[in-house]
């Protein structure tokens, strides 16, 4: 279902006359990308196993190797991947409104090699490990040349106390990271516009976010190709890809180049 007209005439008004926006994004702009999200069924050596396994401490502890092997099969892809247009129109939009926030769900860094800086990770990121034992921050410059089926893989020790490393992403029965989640909600309770873009609005406290932004008293868009919790309470809900839609109103609310 393609939006109304007068719906993207609106939305393309308000953007142009917000001094805050915050921009909220999930695994359905990443996706577009070719990066699948955790709801696709898993394939090769891990289909055996439960996201929720491989995606935990106790996983980890359990068989270290197999979770290790997953998340550098997961990196993989991502630098394989490219940004698609919505990642390429959020930076856009970045360079002209008076102040943006990105917060993001995903673990990828397709935004930031689409041109953005500073977006809020509040699961952490693939590409920041850290060790498993003392939490000393790690690096790791390689591309993963993994095989189509994936592989069980050692991880890395610290070099600070020896431990195993492990992904600098937030797992299952873990917490988000304060500092990054208190940014958010302060911004989200901050802008005059939030537009959430390819998030199921369903995984808390994450999904509080729009909530707040929505009884602060700003405008809340949603685009989503599925109607989701969040259409309760959205100003606008924009059926479509985030790819197809967000360029054409960002491209219709920027100045002429």
């Amino acid at each position: 279902m393609n939006p109304r007209p007068h719906a993207i005439d609106d939305v393309v008004a308000i953007l142009r006359n917000a001094r805050h926006v915050v921009v909220f994004t999930g695994a359905g702009v990443s996706a577009e990308s070719g990066i699948p999200t955790f709801r696709d069924a898993l394939t090769g050596l891990w289909e055996r196993f439960d996201v929720a396994e491989l995606a935990s401490a106790d996983g980890f502890r359990r068989d270290p190797e197999l979770v290790w092997g997953w998340y550098e099969w997961r990196r993989m892809s991502v630098m394989r991947a490219q940004p698609n247009a919505a990642h390429r129109a959020i930076a856009a939009l970045a360079r002209e409104v008076p102040k943006l926030t990105l917060v993001t769900q995903n673990v990828d860094d397709l935004h930031e090699r689409a041109g953005s800086e500073g977006a809020l990770h509040l699961h952490g990121s693939l590409f920041a490990p850290r060790c498993f034992e003392c939490g000393q921050p790690a690096s790791l410059a390689h591309l993963p040349d993994e095989p189509d089926g994936g592989r069980r893989l050692a991880p890395p020790r610290c070099s600070h106390c020896g431990g195993a490393l492990r992904p600098g992403v937030v797992w299952f029965g873990e917490m988000l990271p304060e500092d990054v989640l208190g940014q958010a909600f302060e911004a989200a309770r901050a802008c005059e516009l939030l537009l959430s873009v390819g998030t199921s609005s369903v995984v808390f406290p994450a999904a509080q976010i729009p909530i707040d932004a929505h009884r602060a008293g700003a405008t809340v868009v949603q685009i989503n190709p599925n109607a989701t919790d969040l259409d309760a309470i959205a100003d606008f809900n924009m059926r479509g890809t985030a790819a197809n839609l967000l360029p054409e109103f960002v491209g219709r609310a920027l100045p002429p180049t």
